[in-house]
């Protein structure tokens, strides 16, 4: 069982605030922008808008200060996974699937990284600010944190961007690559939301003199450690891979696919490498007690969280379920937002099989006040290789983010703006 989450003073202000909506016809710009030149393909869901029309505004003190905990907090969830990744009992506690337990063994070392990139889900809470989750295995959202903050702060003067998550990362995989050749960007077929991932950071590597290529898992071949790529038109070894194919979905893939070096045993940098599937665990913080590394940041950040057996979920709205493996809030789970028939389909299924899933104590977001309405914002801030390197910036009438959520670009202003 963790430790129940310190909580901080409580908080005077926001540090965070809607800005002004913009102008129908400079909004419809933005949009088309993001849609034809920035790799933003999902732009419109239904008949809503996935882009807010207005930014969020974050003084740079309060900036800082979030840069700060996710630099500290990536520091404690690497240190985290070095201890469990030669600990078979603890990858069991942590639900991690059995095909990587049995590719974590003794004596099989992790392949290298061709960057590590994280982004932590903070939340301005009632009680200040609270981190909801890392995402770890493949985070997203860069075009939404890059090129979404460059243009809205065209039309905010006295604004700027946090930062650029996509230079970042691709500087880093370009160091990695060096002279080896091509850069191969994986993603699953029939995933329009994953393939315009790689599709914007495969323009910017091009845009850098890189070659890239979008492929999927089935297309590499691995010799004496080194990837290929299966095509008549590309020789040699692949520099580096970025991998934006979810850790778990691995063990699907036909047994010709050779996935094991993308986690173990590779010579080929991987973004991310395989071992970042322990740490996206929600199971997580169940086996800090057993651990030497100090996570402190995490222990005074995060709500508190129990193995479903351990936590009164059935009679207590005040706990949230979600499963170890949960992906943009897909299985984030509360009593009230349920029909009576899906609560008691959940139910089965979490006294089914309680160790892969969580319960975890919910906290208040304190909403803010929009054009369009009030709404709860997530600041959710990337590390790349350990240094705080933007902001993803989503905003919804839910108590949890999800798919469905607005994209919101994030701007910094001045302490006294």
């Amino acid at each position: 069982m963790s430790r129940a989450a310190q909580a901080e003073d409580p908080p005077r202000c926001v540090p965070l605030r809607a800005g002004p909506v913009l102008e129908r016809a400079a909004f419809h710009e933005l949009r088309r922008t993001m849609e034809l030149s920035c790799f933003k393909w999902d732009v419109q869901v239904g008949d809503t808008t996935a882009l807010a029309p207005f930014p969020l505004l974050l003084d740079a003190a309060t900036w800082a200060h979030l840069a700060d905990l996710a630099e500290r907090l990536t520091h404690e969830t690497l240190a985290a996974e070095q201890e469990i990744l030669h600990r078979p009992a603890l990858q069991r506690r942590i639900s991690l699937p059995r095909a990587h337990q049995r590719l974590f063994g003794p004596g099989a070392p992790p392949t290298p990284a061709a960057a590590r990139v994280m982004r932590f889900d903070f939340h301005f809470t009632t009680e200040g600010w609270r981190v909801s989750e890392v995402n770890s295995d493949v985070p997203g959202g860069y075009t939404e944190a890059t090129h979404l903050p460059a243009l809205m702060a065209g039309f905010f003067p006295g604004t700027r961007a946090a930062g650029d998550p996509t230079k970042h990362l691709v500087d880093a995989l370009l160091g990695a690559a060096q002279d080896l050749g091509s850069l191969a960007l994986l993603s699953a077929p029939g995933f329009m939301e994953d393939h315009q991932v790689i599709a914007h950071l495969a323009r910017e590597l091009r845009d850098r003199g890189a070659a890239a290529v979008c492929a999927s898992p089935d297309h590499i071949r691995f010799h004496d450690g080194r990837a290929h790529l299966v095509s008549a038109q590309q020789g040699g070894p692949l520099g580096a891979i970025v991998r934006f194919y979810q850790a778990e979905w691995f063990p699907r893939l036909p047994s010709a696919v050779d996935w094991a070096p993308l986690f173990v045993g590779g010579r080929t940098p991987v973004c991310n490498p395989g071992i970042a599937a322990l740490s996206e665990s929600k199971r997580l913080p169940l086996v800090w007690d057993e651990l030497g590394a100090r996570l402190d940041t995490w222990r005074r950040l995060l709500p508190e969280t129990r193995d479903p057996r351990d936590a009164p979920w059935a009679r207590d709205d005040g706990w949230i379920l979600k499963s170890a493996y949960c992906n943009t809030g897909d299985t984030v789970s509360m009593r009230p937002h349920m029909t009576p028939l899906q609560w008691a389909t959940l139910a089965l299924r979490v006294s089914l099989a309680p160790s892969g899933w969580v319960a975890q104590r919910r906290f208040v977001t304190v909403p803010l006040e929009t054009p369009i309405g009030p709404r709860l914002p997530c600041i959710g801030v990337y590390t790349v290789d350990g240094r705080a390197a933007g902001v993803y910036g989503r905003v919804t009438e839910k108590p949890f983010i999800d798919g469905a959520a607005t994209d919101a670009a994030v701007l910094i202003t001045e302490t006294d703006a």
